[in-house]
């Protein structure tokens, strides 16, 4: 009786892990770091786009020739498909992040499938570059969201450190946490939009950026795209 309760505790545990830990490998391997030698991050966006903070993040971005990884949100990238584009063009990293913005843990495999399926489609309409890459919302899954991800060709990513810039704490927080996680092969995570929200403020975040990029290369490092993933 305590052998199979423990067991069923170890069980569950482990279930959780897969669930809710972004970077667990027990439903499939997660992209969790860059694979470098060098000293370089990766800036990652969630969300967008949306029409008053993507804008001035690109702006940002482009002024330091920054380069960063967006995970578009398929509803958003219908709405606002020349944001999508401008994204793309500029030179950054186009990703699926899904269509709905729904958590995908406790979705069945055909959910998951059409909800990766229509955020795919979004993006390719919008601005005709086939996502490599793909995170779940809340970084939440399940045994068969990797997998699925995979057949349609992207690889699934987690992130080193959130900062929760969507909690809008205020500019120098998000500065703060974002510039104190920064490390070699770190991606960070932070949101240029609001999943639920098409209209969400983000400008905390879109004011942090140029912060942030300025403070991230005084301490030495340097950015880089998803393609360097390990």
């Amino acid at each position: 009786m305590i052998l199979g309760s423990a067991l069923g505790v170890a069980v569950a545990g482990a279930l959780a892990h897969g669930a809710f830990y972004q970077n667990s490998p027990l439903f499939g391997r997660v992209v969790s770091h860059l694979r470098t030698t060098e000293p370089l991050l990766a800036l990652t966006f969630d969300d967008g786009p949306n029409p008053e903070a993507t804008p001035a993040i690109l702006d940002a971005l482009g002024a330091r020739d920054v380069k960063a990884s967006f995970f578009i949100l398929g509803k958003h990238a219908e709405r606002w498909p020349a944001l999508v584009r401008r994204v793309a063009e500029e030179g950054h990293t186009v990703c699926n992040h899904g269509y709905y913005h729904r958590k995908l843990h406790l979705k069945s495999p055909a959910y998951v499938r059409g909800d990766l399926e229509l955020g795919t489609r979004a993006i390719v309409d919008a601005c005709g570059v086939q996502p490599a890459f793909f995170r779940a919302p809340h970084g939440f899954r399940s045994p068969w969201v990797t997998p699925i991800a995979r057949k349609l060709g992207q690889r699934t990513v987690g992130w080193s450190q959130g900062v929760w810039d969507s909690s809008r704490p205020g500019v120098e927080a998000i500065v703060e946490r974002t510039v104190r996680a920064a490390w070699p092969g770190a991606i960070l995570l932070l949101h240029d939009g609001d999943g639920y929200d098409p209209l969400g403020d983000r400008k905390q975040t879109a004011r942090a950026v140029p912060l942030i990029a300025d403070k991230i290369r005084d301490a030495g490092l340097g950015f880089a795209s998803l393609e360097m993933a390990a």
